[in-house]
């Protein structure tokens, strides 16, 4: 998934368009629709995120040890969560449904919010733990603190040197993308504006109006290719 949101997003900002697709999960489920047995493979994918979703919801109420604090479970019941959710949608584009785009849904959801009773608050808060969300896996992968998950002694120093590099690198460019759409959604909560909030696609496409132009896309879109590569080898050498 990431690797095909990172395709997407570089052919944006090297100008060479994207087909029409959106550069988040909507527009990579439209990129393997299109390949042969592109079918097969959006419910092979639908199997892997039921597969997150239940070993994260396992290791929440399951696992044992010292270091399964409090705080550590809960982050793997929020997972399970979101892997659910990531699980229904794909099912739901699998078996012929289309749905919203992400900026669309970014927008409907601030909208629904800012219509609660502390609407305003609650949109903030939610902007403001995006962006600390995304500050902390950004700091966490430039510290290469994702190695601690892994087998590095079953890696030959090679292998590990290039683990390490796309982990880094792949991690910060994640946590960058987080953190940008938690401060959109921060400006949507400070302005009462829900069309400041925006989804992935969005997100990615507001780098290239920043000084350096295209050119953070691009090093943002290899960064999440990176993290596709990098999630491979996780699944290799993940200490379960």
């Amino acid at each position: 998934m990431y690797v095909l949101i990172g395709a997407l997003a570089l052919r944006i900002a090297l100008g060479s368009g994207n087909g029409g697709k959106s550069a988040d999960r909507q527009g990579a489920l439209a990129q393997v629709v299109e390949q042969p047995f592109g079918k097969v493979l959006l419910w092979a994918m639908v199997v892997g995120f039921a597969s997150m979703a239940l070993w994260r919801g396992a290791r929440a109420v399951l696992s044992k040890g010292p270091r399964r604090k409090a705080g550590s479970r809960l982050l793997d019941g929020g997972r399970a969560v979101f892997y659910a959710f990531v699980c229904w949608t794909t099912a739901v584009y699998a078996d012929g449904g289309q749905g919203s785009d992400g900026n669309e849904q970014s927008r409907d959801w601030t909208a629904s919010a800012l219509k609660l009773s502390y609407g305003q608050v609650l949109v903030g808060a939610a902007g403001c733990l995006l962006i600390g969300i995304g500050a902390v896996l950004a700091v966490r992968a430039a510290m290469g603190r994702f190695l601690e998950q892994l087998d590095t002694a079953g890696m030959s120093h090679r292998t590990k040197q290039v683990v390490t590099a796309l982990g880094v690198g792949g991690g910060v460019a994640r946590g960058g993308v987080f953190a940008a759409a938690g401060i959109f959604i921060l400006v949507a909560a400070v302005r009462f504006d829900p069309d400041e909030a925006k989804g992935v696609d969005a997100t990615l496409r507001s780098f290239t109006q920043t000084p350096l132009g295209p050119w953070l896309l691009v090093a943002v879109a290899i960064g999440l290719i990176l993290f596709g590569v990098f999630s491979f080898a996780s699944a290799r050498w993940r200490r379960l």
